[in-house]
């Protein structure tokens, strides 16, 4: 993109803006931009985003009861849409109540129920009807179906015990506080009360800029950037700790001395490729990592462990029982029994393998082995069997009492040296095949090597216990900064990451900071040029001097007076205080973030001179253009400045009557308003000539008067002329003629009837001062009776409407 040419994003909120940049952004990597997208969080959205209105919001009627200078239920109608609407009343009329319980509806506060008013806090609920306080509005959300409806009542005594309610269409009913604006109403506040309107000028230095700031809306980035601070902060610390760690250990290392393991540890430590944490974590979980001499053979006997003695002498029990049962059989029948069975199953096995050969092999006897001595003998070998099967079962549990015995005869794959021979004594049994050898020698053997073995055990670990003795003092530390270690590396990435993500986040902010400060200063510039009006005082561009952070901050704001600079509090007058503040103000509502479609504003013509209200209408009528504009105010200067200058405005009137009835009533156009009534009449089928001869004239003048009051204002718009002056001229003129001297003169003087018939017949031609003449008439006793009544009221209507343009009285 070209340097000069602007960046299309910056018309975008905030949120899509920075979005867009993440995603053309080819330079910052995919897991950054996540750390910045995670730190933008919900921005200035909910948890439950599916409750954020997305479209600007505007305001329809507003319901308040109870509340305030309002008692029973009182409606105030608005059109929810772009324009500019004038709440007017009487002080004490009941419409600061209306502007207060907008501002409380969607906040929860306000300056005069809340204390912050500089008087004192008033009283919040309505003295005549305060058992029931609710304030309600209707929502018009862009791209919305039908209405929202957002609605605040009270339940219990303090301002405080309040609760707001949102039903907008297809998201159901939630508190206010899941309605997504808590950040867009801090940072594009659209209330302004006269007390707001002075602690935007007169605040703390810091107070001042923290408005201003959030006029920017970069909280939004603000907040991300404070996040990724925080979570580079945290990964910093990771690696401070390491380092800190990291200088005690190593004097504690060397404060060890000749141990191999206190070497073997820092070698690793600062190993070219990084720790060497395979030999740190087996130096501290005490595991051998290499051939370590004595150390390694006094672990190794430390471990030595002997046969079980328990098992090993009931095996040996086992065995010699075995062994005597089978002792105590010998010479006994049943090892004849025995003896004589085995003989008989040989000569059988004999006999089976010459088959043909009947003699005897002992003693040659011919025909003695025949089937017959077989039958015989396998009937004897059973009954023998039976006889000799004590014999047996003796002979089978000396070889299971054998074998359980040397089964017990393990000997591990390493052992100390010095337990070399007691182990081979024991491995020796193994090999025995003497049963009652082996009983007295296995014994003998694992008593010597369990004996040996815990000699040489306990000896080895009085040996160890005082080479570890100072080097347990350095192991924990070890430990400590190896788990640190590693976590300083783990963090090596992720830091480069947030710091790429925090760097692009605060260069965003900068750019975004510079540019819309410059826009907020141009667009203030030109809200204070409409509001000056013959003031000297030129407003210079703004700007924010330290960081939201920063002790010591401020607005700058300076101007110049009759081309000489000055500090703006110091200089400037109350009333172009507020023009200032208002310039300071109005360039929020102006923002593309702001989900807020409406401004309101309570009083903010007080202490302006005439010429600034007519820049304050200038300036609300171009904000009404895309916003919707409500305005409360007691000065009829401003309904006056809007229509003297032919600007759009829609005027409301509150009246107030006994007990706190509040009404709203549109106040229309007093010329169309009286000509209507007049034409009505003269339209009328029989007619009673008295109502044509005095009422229809009075009409007729009512809107002449009304012409001629409005073009009188339109030129004091233009000379400059006292506000108070005129109006007091106005109310001390009662015939036509000379009020006619306000709408034709410069001066501000009534002049003499001649020269203001003069005046008129060039301005509107001969018949003008006769048509002023018989609407004057009426008044008088005999009246006038015009001959064409629908023609007299339309003549009367086009001299009106020539007296109010700006250009017929110029």
């Amino acid at each position: 993109m070209d340097a000069m040419e602007p960046d299309p994003t910056h018309a975008l909120p905030l949120p899509e803006l920075v979005e867009a940049r993440l995603t053309a952004d080819t330079k910052l990597s995919a897991t950054a931009k996540d750390l910045v997208r995670e730190a933008l969080g919900d921005g200035e959205g909910t948890k439950d985003g599916a409750h954020t209105a997305t479209g600007p919001v505007y305001l329809g009627k507003v319901t308040v009861a109870g509340f305030r200078g309002v008692g029973s239920e009182a409606r105030l109608h608005l059109r929810p849409k772009p324009g500019v609407t004038l709440v007017v009343g009487r002080n004490g009329s009941g419409k600061s109540s209306f502007a207060e319980a907008v501002e409380t509806l969607f906040t929860g506060t306000n300056a005069h129920c809340s204390g912050r008013h500089p008087n004192h806090a008033v009283r919040w609920r309505n003295l005549h009807h305060g058992e029931r306080t609710v304030v309600e509005a209707k929502l018009a959300v862009e791209g919305d179906p039908s209405p929202s409806t957002l609605t605040r009542t009270w339940t219990g005594e303090a301002f405080t015990d309040s609760e707001a309610l949102l039903k907008r269409p297809g998201h159901g009913t939630v508190p206010l506080e899941q309605a997504g604006w808590d950040q867009a109403m801090r940072n594009h506040r659209p209330f302004l009360s006269y007390v707001d309107l002075g602690n935007m000028i007169s605040g703390k230095p810091s107070q001042m800029y923290d408005n201003v700031a959030a006029i920017l809306g970069l909280e939004y980035l603000n907040a991300a950037a404070r996040r990724l601070a925080e979570r580079k902060k945290e990964l910093d610390a990771v690696q401070s700790a390491e380092k800190e760690k990291k200088a005690l250990l190593h004097t504690a290392l060397e404060a060890v001395g000749d141990d191999d393991r206190a070497v073997r540890a820092l070698v690793a430590m600062d190993d070219k490729g990084g720790p060497d944490y395979t030999v740190l974590d087996a130096l501290i979980a005490g595991v051998p990592t290499a051939d370590e001499g004595r150390l390694r053979e006094a672990r190794l006997e430390a471990a030595a462990q002997g046969p079980d003695l328990d098992r090993v002498g009931a095996a040996v029990d086992g065995l010699r029982r075995a062994v005597a049962d089978t002792a105590d059989l010998k010479g006994s029948a049943a090892a004849d029994a025995h003896s004589r069975a085995e003989l008989l199953q040989a000569a059988l096995r004999h006999s089976d393998r010459h088959a043909g050969d009947t003699a005897c092999p002992v003693c040659g006897t011919e025909q003695a082995l025949d089937r017959e001595w077989a039958r015989r003998a396998e009937a004897e070998i059973a009954a023998l069997q039976q006889e000799a099967a004590a014999v047996r079962k003796a002979e089978a549990d000396v070889r299971e009492a054998t074998r359980a015995l040397q089964d017990l005869v393990h000997v591990p794959g390493e052992f100390p040296a010095v337990l070399t021979e007691p182990w081979d004594a024991w491995r020796a049994c193994r090999r025995i095949t003497d049963p009652a050898e082996l009983a007295e020698r296995a014994l003998r053997a694992a008593v010597t090597l369990a004996d040996a073995c815990e000699t040489v055990a306990r000896a080895a670990h009085e040996e160890l216990a005082a080479l570890d003795e100072r080097w347990r003092e350095v192991v924990g530390l070890l430990a400590e900064w190896t788990r640190l270690r590693r976590a300083a590396d783990a963090v090596v990435s992720p830091k480069k990451d947030v710091n790429a993500a925090h760097t692009w986040v605060k260069k965003l902010t900068t750019e975004i900071r510079d540019l819309r400060l410059s826009t907020f200063s141009g667009h203030a510039q030109r809200i204070w040029e409409k509001l000056r009006q013959q003031s000297s005082v030129d407003l210079k561009p703004g700007g924010l001097h330290g960081s939201e952070r920063a002790n010591v901050r401020k607005l700058v704001m300076d101007v110049t007076v009759d081309d000489t600079e000055a500090p703006a509090l110091g200089v400037m007058s109350q009333g172009e205080l507020h023009s200032l503040a208002l310039s300071l103000f109005l360039p929020r509502a102006a923002t593309a973030d702001s989900p807020f479609g409406f401004v309101v504003i309570d009083d903010p013509v007080q202490s302006m001179d005439p010429a600034k209200v007519d820049g304050l209408a200038q300036v609300l009528d171009e904000l009404g253009r895309d916003r919707q504009v409500v305005v409360f105010t007691h000065d009829t200067r401003l309904p006056h400045a809007f229509r003297s200058q032919g600007l759009p405005v829609t005027v409301l009137k509150v009246e107030r009557g006994e007990k706190s009835e509040v009404k709203v009533v549109s106040e229309t156009d007093p010329v169309k308003e009286a000509i209507g009534e007049a034409m009505a009449l003269a339209k009328t089928d029989n007619c009673p000539e008295p109502a044509l001869r005095h009422i229809l004239p009075a009409l007729c003048r009512e809107a002449l008067s009304a012409a001629i009051v409005e073009a009188a204002w339109l030129r004091r718009s233009r000379t400059g002329q006292s506000a108070d002056d005129l109006q007091a001229a106005l109310d001390a003129t009662g015939r036509l003629i000379p009020l006619t001297s306000f709408a034709l003169f410069d001066d501000g003087l009534v002049h003499d009837d001649e020269e203001v018939n003069k005046r008129l017949r060039f301005l509107y031609g001969n018949e003008s001062t006769a048509l002023i003449h018989q609407c004057q008439l009426g008044a008088h006793p005999h009246g006038f009776l015009p001959d064409e009544p629908v023609s007299f009221v339309r003549k009367v209507e086009a001299l009106a409407d020539r007296i109010r343009k700006p250009e017929a009285t110029a």
